[in-house]
């Protein structure tokens, strides 16, 4: 069974966007990792040391940056990831604190500043699909919020219904928890990020979760494209 695909709906509403999934078994989600921690107060100190001299302004003109920022200005919002990278670098303050698996993906989405959901593998009904949404299709929000959708945004859907969607973010349903053994993280990215940013980004959370658990596998790492 192909565990994703995408919607020609996809290609022709966003052409030269990519989608990237990552899907490892055998993972483990301790509460804390030490090692990790350390790979995370030294990313910390990489992005002020790369972004520190900078101002929001100059952020905001970075490649990637804009072309989210793009994206969420026709839904009327602006990119989280780009307030979450400015805490870090500008007021000095730590990344957030998580179990370990979604710390790997926090880690990994500001150093690369590509927006990235985590899913529990095995609360997937497979397969995954990434479309378009019509703009009424509701979801639970991982906070336990119902939501619908805006139109036209990208959403990612198993045979239950929506997992994510740019906008709105992660379900509850199949969120990570700390009994996750196989694990899924998906990465959106709109016209104007190039798959091997994409890749990059990929083979970053890979990386994390592999300090983790060092004999964890990877069943699939691949780049989508519109072409």
């Amino acid at each position: 069974m192909e565990l994703f695909s995408v919607s020609n709906e996809w290609k022709s509403a966003y052409p030269g966007a990519h989608a990237g999934v990552l899907v490892m078994r055998n993972v483990s989600n301790p509460a804390h990792h030490a090692e990790l921690e350390k790979r995370k107060m030294d990313l910390e100190s990489t992005l002020r040391a790369r972004f520190g001299q900078q101002d929001r302004a100059t952020l905001a003109k970075l490649d990637v940056i804009k072309a989210y920022e793009d994206y969420y200005e026709k839904f009327k919002k602006t990119y989280h990831v780009q307030a979450q990278l400015e805490s870090v670098v500008f007021k000095n303050k730590s990344i957030p604190s998580a179990a370990a698996l979604v710390e790997a993906m926090f880690m990994a989405e500001l150093a690369d500043m590509l927006l990235t959901a985590g899913h529990d593998l095995d609360a997937l009904d497979l397969p995954l699909r990434l479309e378009i949404s019509k703009g009424d299709e509701p979801y639970t929000l991982m906070r336990g919020q119902d939501q619908v959708v805006k139109a036209g945004d990208m959403m990612i859907v198993d045979r239950q219904g929506i997992i994510s969607d740019v906008i709105y973010g992660p379900d509850q349903r199949t969120q990570i928890k700390p009994t996750t053994r196989n694990v899924a993280f998906t990465a959106y990215a709109p016209p104007g990020i190039n798959a091997d940013v994409v890749q990059h980004h990929l083979e970053n959370i890979q990386s994390n979760v592999s300090i983790i658990t060092p004999d964890a596998t990877t069943e699939l790492l691949r780049v989508f494209g519109t072409d």
